[in-house]
This record gives structure tokens, sequence and C-alpha cells, in this order.
């Protein structure tokens, strides 16, 4: 099969395209023909220098698969061959990622994928799609009339915060660069805010009459001490990295602060689906390349620039 390896740490020349034998499913595993991928930061991180991640070289990244099943191991029931299903690999010694023509997962962690969606659209969704649904809908368990704040709004896993939150009924307060308020407003947001403004505390305190957000979502990095400041006594928080800086506001307001890794679980897709499948929820895809040319994603996601998700076609 056909699959983008790498061998070492480095930028995105490491990357080489390899014929590799294809993977066998073992006892409660799946083997999925993948016909789109996604990209994200992490893959970045993994390539540049992913010694944390454990994964044994030659590896295969990618964490966003959307396929068709193509074999079952032993003791798999609820799939079929022939499924359209949509899941992300897990990270931490797992060779086996998506840029790939076949991969193998276990069971537990796939979902069949929303059947009005084509499969380069259901790739973008199981890492960032998964991890806002965790923040938004299970941890901050945001309700109808609430308002939350979505610190990078533009981003991937940001997009889709705003579009859930949204959909549960909430205010949403979005910040992003000048450039991408149009993006913000149509997906859903309220209210556009430059993060770079230096007043944008105090105009998110003004949106809320002076009250505070009741929730805040950090999908950026850093900045946990202003959703602290901005959000109101006994409120939730919710960072998907290390919070840093000054925190004494998530104590003196009894805020509470939810850390949010992404476990991989084919529930919470099932959970998503029926958005996505109803309108309320969909996928910015800002291009689409060959496998071949997984490396001009990577130099993308290096540069951090960029909105919505760049897939790549893997098969037919």
């Amino acid at each position: 099969m056909r699959a983008m390896v790498i061998t070492r740490f480095g930028g995105p020349d490491v990357l080489e395209l390899q014929d590799r034998a294809r993977p066998e499913p073992g006892p409660g595993q799946v083997l999925v023909r993948v016909v789109a991928s996604g990209t994200n930061p992490v893959d970045a991180k993994v390539r540049q220098a992913g010694s944390w991640a454990q994964i044994p070289f030659p590896a295969v990244l990618g964490y966003d698969v959307s396929g068709v099943v193509e074999a079952l191991g032993p003791g798999v029931t609820e799939f079929n061959i022939g499924d359209e299903v949509f899941y992300t690999p897990e990270i931490f010694g797992n060779p086996h990622g998506s840029y790939a023509e076949y991969t193998v997962a276990f069971a537990g962690i796939v979902a069949r994928k929303p059947a009005n969606l084509s499969h380069v659209e259901a790739a973008g969704i199981p890492l960032a799609g998964g991890t806002a649904w965790e923040a938004v809908i299970r941890r901050l368990n945001i309700r109808p009339g609430e308002t939350i704040l979505i610190h990078g709004g533009a981003g991937g896993v940001g997009s889709f915060a705003i579009q859930f939150a949204k959909a549960a009924g909430a205010h949403v307060i979005a910040t992003a660069s000048r450039a991408n308020h149009s993006a913000l407003q149509e997906l859903g947001a309220d209210v556009a805010i430059d993060h770079r403004d230096p007043d944008a505390a105090d105009r998110i305190v003004t949106e809320t009459g002076g009250r505070g957000v009741d929730a805040s979502f950090d999908t950026s990095g850093g900045n946990v001490p202003m959703s602290t400041l901005v959000t109101r006594p006994f409120g939730r928080i919710a960072t998907i990295l290390p919070p840093n800086g000054e925190l004494d506001a998530l104590y003196t307001k009894n805020q509470t602060l939810f850390g949010t890794f992404l476990t991989r679980e084919g529930a919470r897709l099932r959970e998503m689906t029926p958005l996505f499948e109803r309108g309320h929820a969909r996928v910015v895809v800002d291009s689409v390349l060959p496998l071949e040319e997984v490396a001009k994603a990577h130099e993308r996601l290096d540069s951090g620039h960029g909105r919505g998700k760049v897939i790549l076609q893997v098969g037919p």
C-alpha cells in the first residue's frame, strides 16, 4: 500500500512515500481503507519532535480518518465489511496513522460517518470536532441562554466549538484576528472580537452587561488568565493546553477549570453525528491535496496560518 512515512523527526521533508505492507486487524480491530485524512497541528508536532508520542519508526502519521471497513478482526460484531466510517486514531505508540491507504483501529473508537457528508468532509471532523464537543458539550455543559467565550474561533477546534455552542442555544462571543471576523459570524458567532485588541477583556464584560460570561473555552493557549477575569463567579473554563500565568481569580471567583485532553471513543462521534446530518454543523474545508503532497499541508501547519481544514485525498 502507499503510505507517507517518517523514519526520523524533522521538517516536512522527512515525510516520504513508501510502499508498505497492508496491516492486518487483530482481535477487536477493524481494517479501514482510507478515502480521506484530515491534517491537524498535532501531526506537525509529532513530525517535528514526537518522541513523547512513543511511536516506533518507521511510522505513519495522521489522526483523522474517513473510509470504508475492509476487514474485521476476531470478535468484531458492530461493523460490517463495506461500512463507511470515521474516527481519530490513537497517537501514543501507534505507528498506523491515516497517511496511508489502509489502517487498523480498535472498533470501539470507530463510528459510522454522517450519511450526508462526503469522505473529504467527514475526515475533517473527528479530532478537532471531538475536542470541541468534549469541552463545550460534555465539560462546560453549555445550556440554552448562557453566554460562552471561545478563544481562537477561526481555528479547527474553535470553528466547531462555535457551531456546537450555538446549536446548544448559547450566545457566542468568539475571538480571532479581524480578517477572520466574517468567518466567525458565518459559523454563528453573535459577537466577534479581535484577540489583539488591548481592550478585548473590557469589551467582553461590556457585552454581558458587566456580569461576565458563563463559560469560556481556550482553544489557542495562554488565554486562561484572561478567561478567569471575564468569566462570572462560579463560571466554568475549559482549556486544551496547560494553563499558565496569573490564575488567582480562578479561586477568588469560585470558578471551575477543566483540562481537556481527547480520549478516543466512538460514542462521542455518534453523539455529534446528528448535528451534521441535520445541517446544524458543517466542516470548513480550506483545500484538498493528494496524499503525496502532505508536506504542503505540514508547511501550512508549521506556519500557524490558514483557515479551515486541509484534507488529504488518499483513495477513491
